[in-house]
């Protein structure tokens, strides 16, 4: 059997853009990337602390050391810039090694700094 795990979460980063007109996607700083161990068009959840919101999209890579974060497309409407949200990405594994899987947790400081 396998089962979706979480593989590694940025921990409330601000959303510093929302850009409507943009084909879809979050756009993360590629510092955040990395050490949250995501890839580009990588599918994640973004949980919307402002509002609740929970929605599905995948990664493209922002400038490195800019502290971006932003929402492309359709999920403007349902993140603003300014609101804080949790980026999670998932894996597939068997339960055995899920057991032994450890997530990558990220708290990024002000200004979505390592």
């Amino acid at each position: 059997m396998q089962i979706h795990v979480m593989k590694s979460k940025l921990h409330h980063v601000v959303v510093t853009e929302a850009n409507l007109h943009y084909m879809g996607s979050i756009t993360i700083d590629e510092d955040l990337m990395d050490a949250a161990f995501l890839l580009e068009n990588e599918k994640v959840q973004v949980l919307n602390m402002a509002n609740g919101e929970r929605l599905e999209t995948y990664v493209i890579k922002g400038p490195r050391g800019s502290g971006m974060i932003c929402m492309n497309g359709p999920a403007a409407h349902r993140v603003k810039a300014g609101d804080t949200v949790i980026v999670v990405s998932y894996a597939i594994m068997d339960r055995e090694e899920a057991k032994q899987h450890t997530p990558v947790i990220i708290f990024p400081k002000e200004g979505n700094k390592l």
